[in-house]
């Protein structure tokens, strides 16, 4: 059964191992008061605190054509949205719930928006949905770690009523798998502390949503993230246990591999500054090359990068994330050949950057200016030819005689004489396009 299950996660994954690269969206009630969107939580806010957003709601200038078009020349082939984050707050029309954006002065239902926008523009589309709920009164408050009444006796709930709960949200689940169309990903967030696994009716879940969409490609964050036993790390996992490990804001140092060391599919979420929701004093965003580079290292562990914008109130991609956006699609309209379909090699990482392979071909992504010509770990003898991806122009294989004196390996420059030193034509990434010789 386990293998069973292994095959047909590799074959759901296929594109997505091949797409590599996402656009993640943290949009909802939170983006008014403009301070991240764990607001509740942090500022331990009742339901009655948070109601003047849901109130005042209404996005006048939402248009996910826009959006669309935004991800579509950053070179990001798929999105993901959260249709209900943990407040509750729902971004479609639920009809088990009141608390939605139909309700709200928009009178929307914004992710069907954003699933017609981004179809349309050949975009492969994804909901995230929070499991947590801290807007549903059977959802456990008092004494749980994260809600934000965790501290107010009055909220003390009995456990049995969490059923209600769980009926309620695999409802939920199950009109966006039915009600929306085509799914590419369902991007489930999160279990903790004794929240986990079959707390869910995980299997239940993951069956219903099989029988429904039976490519869906799911997160492993049913159960607690790293969590070994039935988890996407063994080689025994559960069905609930997803298709693709979830590692946030950091991009592990060996890539993501199960207990046994064989790769699994991964996925690093990443925010653009320090919050996935709209935070309005939150300047310190990432630079563009810093982007292009962790994108570059995801693609070299063999994982995809996702990476996160936070619209504000009004439906807006915040200025400075376009910018980044826009720098980001300029470099992989030059260079997206060395991303998309590409994995790791088994060759040692350069000093100068890193490698990228697809087929014969291994792109050389060098980060950082070289003194003489730039050195090939490992590839002696296995070069064919070498070409600057981003306009195709040629470079030179040599050893020059200032290397002979050091190591026996393959070595390129950008011009003759082969042994000086010349300028980077993009500092933030060369690509250099290595084609090997056919017994390579």
């Amino acid at each position: 059964m386990t293998n069973k299950l292994i095959a047909e996660r590799t074959e759901r994954t296929q594109w997505f191992m091949e797409d590599r690269f996402g656009m993640f969206i943290h949009w909802g009630l939170y983006a008014i008061p403009a301070r991240g969107e764990w607001l509740r939580c942090n500022e331990q806010m009742s339901v009655e605190d948070y109601q003047v957003y849901f109130d005042e709601f209404n996005p006048q200038r939402y248009n996910p054509k826009e959006w669309a078009k935004a991800a579509k020349q950053a070179g990001m082939k798929y999105a993901v949205l959260t249709a209900k984050h943990h407040d509750g707050f729902c971004l479609f029309d639920s009809k088990l719930t009141d608390y939605k954006s139909t309700k709200t002065p928009s009178g929307r239902d914004l992710v069907r928006e954003f699933l017609e926008a981004f179809r349309e523009e050949g975009i492969k589309v994804g909901l995230y949905y929070s499991i947590i709920d801290w807007y549903h009164e059977d959802y456990p408050a008092y004494g749980d770690r994260h809600h934000p009444m965790r501290n107010n006796e009055d909220f003390k709930r009995d456990p049995a009523t969490f059923e209600n709960y769980l009926t309620y949200m695999h409802g939920q689940v199950k009109e966006l798998v039915t009600e929306y169309g085509h799914l590419d990903i369902m991007w489930f967030d999160f279990s903790y502390d004794e929240m986990t696994a079959e707390k869910w009716r995980s299997t239940e879940l993951i069956e219903m949503m099989r029988s429904n969409q039976p490519h869906i490609v799911i997160d492993n964050r049913l159960e607690v993230n790293g969590e070994q036993g039935a988890s996407i790390y063994t080689s025994n996992p559960e069905v609930y246990a997803g298709d693709f490990a979830s590692p946030e804001q950091i991009i592990p140092p060996q890539g993501v591999m199960d207990e046994k060391g064989n790769a699994i599919p991964w996925e690093a979420c990443v925010t653009l500054n320090n919050n996935w929701g709209y935070a309005a004093n939150d300047l310190n965003y990432k630079s563009p090359e810093t982007i292009i580079r962790k994108l570059v290292e995801c693609v070299s562990k063999n994982g995809n990068l996702l990476l996160n914008v936070g619209p504000n109130a009004q439906g807006e991609i915040p200025v400075q994330s376009l910018e980044i956006l826009e720098e980001v699609g300029e470099w992989m309209t030059a260079n997206g050949e060395s991303i998309y379909g590409c994995s790791y090699t088994d060759l040692p990482q350069p000093e100068w950057g890193r490698y990228t392979r697809k087929g014969n071909k291994i792109y050389a992504h060098v980060f950082e200016q070289s003194i003489g010509p730039i050195n090939l770990p490992g590839l002696a003898g296995k070069v064919k030819k070498a070409r600057v991806l981003a306009d195709g122009s040629e470079m030179f294989i040599s050893i020059p005689w200032n290397a002979q004196l050091f190591v026996d390996d393959a070595f390129i420059n950008f011009a003759r004489p082969e042994h000086n030193t010349y300028q980077l034509p993009d500092k933030r990434n060369t690509v250099i396009e290595l084609t090997l010789h056919d017994d390579n």
